[in-house]
């Protein structure tokens, strides 16, 4: 039995709205931050993959790894940034964080 696109498409657009409201509503923490963008870019690898599954074209698919590893790796940099910030602020409030200015 398939889901229909429209309920994967609508499920994909509910979690962009989601990581969308929890970019905008939490400006102060940049982990949930991360986790809102790492949200977003897992309801485009859902599109991705609905559509190419819907029109019977693999390289949907393929381009999905490709999303995953960027999304990988960013994740890892941005969090390797998050703790070497902490060790040196204690802390990871985005407003205390205004003295990496140039």
């Amino acid at each position: 039995m398939m889901l229909p696109l429209s309920h994967v498409l609508i499920l994909s657009a509910v979690l962009f709205a989601i990581g969308v409201v929890g970019i905008f509503l939490n400006r102060k923490n940049l982990i949930v931050l991360l986790m809102s963008i790492e949200l977003m870019l897992l309801a485009v690898n859902m599109n991705f993959i609905a559509y190419s599954t819907y029109l019977g074209d693999r390289s949907g698919q393929l381009f999905v790894f490709f999303i995953l590893t960027v999304a990988a790796a960013e994740a890892a940099i941005g969090l390797a940034i998050l703790v070497a910030m902490f060790r040196n602020m204690r802390t990871i409030h985005v407003d205390d964080l205004d003295s990496l200015k140039g």
